[in-house]
């Protein structure tokens, strides 16, 4: 079985732009997410007023998409991930656990599927903490190991905010960095001698609990820059981790970045074969 997922960050909900004025970019967004066809899962960031007025716009994603979605889960920022399901491939799901959302800003929800795996599939649509990297670890270690709650096949994807973990990683682009970004997403002057150095802590912890980036795991086979590409103006913060089982069944990934003003992120599509997965060592949480 083939499952293809689909990342992207709204801005806003698409429904508004930064200073809060109405603009409707739902209708470039639906068209991005439906040029790879028919995704089994889309994970998505910043659905800003999505469970506002009944629902609406959740309700309007899930018909221009003929998907189903999840619950909205609690979110402090008013900003939570969503995620849509199409039932003919993954089936409906098995838990939808939000247990943990309020210890983040974003909120945050696991949500599981039998996909024919020996253990069920765990998917995380993830949003981190954009002012304190300290926070974002803590939020990133909790989703990995959130991801890993129903046994060792786990996704986590989203909005990672920060540089990607690989140390071999192209040097973001400072010059694009707008200054609040870069007192995040950067080493404070004492630790880095005054350079501008790449703050990779926070995505080392998805790499230290077991996780792998799927663009890295790429690159390392085909050697293809156009892998790592930024997903936004400065760096690649746009990120699909999956658990070392499935690190195998990474078999395409590619930006969406067309049609141009859906979003202030690129999306992207990344797709698994999951006969590839490995099959031994199957454990149980505890």
């Amino acid at each position: 079985m083939e499952l293809t997922i689909v990342v992207q960050n709204l801005a806003h909900g698409g429904l508004r732009n930064g200073v809060g004025d109405p603009e409707n970019r739902w209708p470039r967004l639906a068209e991005r997410i439906r040029s790879v066809g028919t995704p089994d899962l889309v994970l998505l960031q910043e659905a800003a007023d999505w469970g506002k007025y009944g629902h609406r716009q959740l309700g309007q994603a899930m018909r221009d998409l003929d998907m189903d979605a999840l619950p909205l889960p609690p979110c402090g920022s008013g900003m939570p991930p969503a995620v849509l399901y199409r039932r003919e491939t993954v089936g409906r799901w098995l838990n939808w656990n939000t247990d943990f959302a309020q210890e983040t800003l974003h909120g945050f929800g696991v949500a599981v599927f039998d996909v024919g795996l020996p253990a069920p599939l765990a998917v995380v649509s993830a949003h981190l903490n954009p002012f304190v990297a300290d926070k974002a670890r803590d939020e990133a270690k909790l989703m990995a190991t959130r991801a890993l709650r129903y046994g060792p096949y786990g996704i986590v994807a989203g909005d990672m905010n920060y540089p990607p973990a690989d140390p071999d990683s192209p040097a973001p682009d400072y010059a694009a960095m707008l200054p609040y970004n870069r007192s995040a997403r950067t080493r404070l002057p004492s630790e880095s001698g005054g350079r501008l150095v790449p703050d990779r802590r926070v995505t080392e912890v998805l790499a230290y609990t077991g996780f792998v980036d799927a663009a890295a795991r790429l690159y390392e086979e085909r050697g293809d820059k156009e892998l790592l590409r930024r997903t936004a103006s400065d760096d690649r913060i746009d990120q699909l981790w999956v658990s070392a089982p499935l690190r195998d069944t990474v078999v395409d990934y590619a930006l969406l970045d067309t049609p141009e003003g859906a979003s202030d992120h690129h999306g992207l599509v990344v797709r698994l074969d999951l006969g590839r997965a490995a099959r031994d060592n199957v454990w149980e949480y505890r």
